[in-house]
């Protein structure tokens, strides 16, 4: 996929040094939403989010996660001529099928569409296109989302995604050309990494692609701790993220990398002070992150979901996958997430094994019959939560 994280290491603390010394119940009780952020997507009530997460995050998941307390989503990249055409964009592309990034209903709300391309027009033309079809007023797209971020491949050598960090101009004339073409009132915001690179000249290039986009008008910018080179290997820095806000901090700024859990959220925020963490493999199979974030915010020992909970939320999973996707590629979807969904099971390895061997519906359900019990039956207990 365009933005996937394949070959990427396996989860582990960020470079923050002090930040496991910090208490994220404290910090949660204590921390409230922005309130410019909600001003700018109504909805957006917490510190948290989920990320667009390329082969992942469609109207199913997202949905799931907001029934469990996200307030906010984005959809995985889509290239700019994908949205232009009406369809799949380039097959070297690899990104998402469009059907599965528009919003899914009056449930997948607020909701930013990302978008990534190469020429700021076709850019400027993708995202007023997205915003005319899926309007914020009828439970559309709440705002624009810029993806330079996402270590992709170039296509014919032109820059998309992570790659404009060497090319500030042109990032920055996107941005420009995004803002211009979308309504005033629909938040224009921008996904970045720290650089490039480690090198000096490539903090350079972030600092001034950063600064434009506020110049320009974007409402936020959210900032993952890795360059460009590392894709998703080695740690993310949130070093970086705590210096860049001392640095900026009458701005809206958004942190990403390496978050875990709902402890992880608490932890970044107060490492770094942000206002708000992007949670992107983190939430993958994870969905209650959300509620126990919520949980720590209201004072609450965040709970790990019993079996009969993962059932149930397994089951709804696949009822949504099913609409958004059709039964077939359901299928395909559902034993991608049972694999991360086993996680969570007391029995994770023997869950996990089960659900790589999963090939028709009749094999998923005999997965959740054999090792998730209803509600009311004797069970297990369940998988404690990381703190």
């Amino acid at each position: 996929m365009g933005c996937s994280s394949n070959n990427a290491t396996a989860p582990a603390p960020a470079i923050a040094p002090g930040a496991q010394r910090l208490d994220p119940a404290e910090i949660a009780r204590r921390t409230r939403i922005d309130p410019r952020i909600e001003s700018l997507a109504p909805g957006f009530d917490a510190p948290f989010f989920q990320a667009g997460l390329a082969g992942y995050s469609d109207a199913a998941m997202r949905i799931i996660a907001r029934r469990l307390g996200c307030p906010y989503c984005v959809t995985e990249a889509l290239l700019d001529r994908t949205l232009l055409a009406g369809g799949r964009g380039f097959a070297k592309a690899d990104l998402g099928e469009l059907h599965e990034n528009v919003p899914g209903g009056v449930e997948d709300h607020p909701l930013a569409g990302q978008i990534m391309g190469s020429d700021p027009d076709e850019m400027a033309s993708a995202a007023a296109r997205m915003i005319e079809r899926n309007p914020p007023a009828d439970r559309g797209f709440a705002a624009i989302d810029v993806n330079l971020a996402c270590p992709v491949k170039k296509i014919k050598a032109k820059a998309r995604g992570g790659h404009w960090l060497r090319e500030p101009a042109g990032a920055v004339a996107i941005l420009r050309a995004v803002r211009d073409a979308v309504p005033p009132a629909v938040p224009v915001t921008v996904k970045m990494r720290r650089g490039s690179d480690d090198s000096a000249r490539a903090e350079r290039d972030f600092m001034t692609i950063f600064d434009a986009a506020y110049e320009i008008g974007c409402a936020w910018v959210t900032v993952h701790g890795r360059t460009v080179e590392q894709k998703y290997v080695g740690p993310s820095r949130w070093s970086f993220l705590r210096d860049l806000v001392r640095r900026r901090p009458d701005r809206l700024i958004f942190g990403s990398g390496d978050v875990w859990s709902a402890a992880d959220i608490f932890r970044m925020i107060g490492y770094t002070g942000v206002a708000a963490v992007s949670v992107a493999r983190g939430c993958i199979g994870d969905p209650w992150v959300f509620r126990q974030a919520r949980d720590l915010m209201a004072g609450r020992a965040p709970a790990a979901p019993t079996l009969a909970e993962q059932r149930r939320v397994l089951e709804e999973h696949f009822r949504l996958a099913v609409a958004v996707n059709g039964e077939r590629r359901a299928g395909l979807m559902m034993r991608k997430f049972g694999i991360r969904f086993a996680a969570r099971h007391p029995d994770a390895d023997a869950v996990r094994q089960r659900f790589i061997a999963v090939r028709t519906i009749e094999d998923w359900r005999a997965v959740l019959d054999a090792h998730y019990p209803r509600a009311g039956s004797a069970e297990p207990a369940p998988a404690l939560a990381t703190p």
